[in-house]
């Protein structure tokens, strides 16, 4: 094990049980992977993120097998998806946080663009996120509709189940996640409220001084 897989060992330990003390996850819901250059490191099946010891995480090999840790979560395949197809992807944070499952229960969700650019952080963190329909946890159609999507998203909802968010490595992937809740969060708060959003021209400018997700 290298010096490296170490420390992304004790990085994912620190920022899950962040995520878990702050009440992005609740029991063993939620998980959190990281790629390597020889695989990725993934949060075990049934793993409270708040509890997540360094070297019970999964190692999965470029082929897919699992190498050593505990037994890897179910939705393995969500996250090699958005690997395959995301080549700038580093780490991928899957929630079920309270106001974006929320956003993804609600039958009058844009499927298409599912949090509109209520604030700048949003559109500079998160960018568009699509909705994918639901299948049962652990379907593994799942995996084959986001690959579907050609690595166009750095986030997305899966209808009436949770958030999954992307980054260029673990603490971008978590905040973004983070910025991703907060927003569905105002966008519940401001329904049925006359809503400002942010203009064509004013996303524009954002990503061209910015960049996209």
């Amino acid at each position: 094990m290298t010096t490296t897989e170490c420390r992304l060992r004790e990085e994912m330990a620190r920022l899950c049980r962040s995520l878990f003390e702050r009440g992005f996850s609740v029991g063993s819901a939620g998980n959190v992977s990281v790629r390597l250059p020889d695989g990725t490191l993934v949060t075990p099946t049934n793993a409270r993120l708040g509890e997540v010891d360094p070297y019970s995480i999964a190692k999965i090999g470029p082929d897919g097998k699992h190498l050593y840790g505990g037994r890897p979560t179910k939705e393995v395949f969500l996250h090699q998806a958005f690997y395959d197809t995301r080549p700038e992807a580093g780490a991928v944070v899957h929630l079920h946080s309270t106001w974006a499952t929320a956003l993804s229960c609600m039958a009058d969700t844009d499927p298409e663009d599912c949090i509109p650019p209520l604030t700048p952080y949003v559109v500079m963190r998160v960018g568009t996120v699509k909705m994918v329909p639901y299948v049962k946890p652990g379907d593994p159609r799942l995996g084959e509709m986001i690959r579907a999507l050609n690595g166009k998203y750095a986030a997305i909802l899966l209808a009436n189940h949770g958030p999954v968010v992307t980054g260029k490595d673990l603490q971008s992937a978590v905040n973004a996640a983070e910025e991703l809740e907060e927003s569905a969060k105002l966008l519940v708060a401001l329904r049925g409220v006359p809503t400002r959003l942010l203009s064509g021209e004013n996303v524009a400018e954002l990503k061209t001084t910015f960049g996209t997700m």
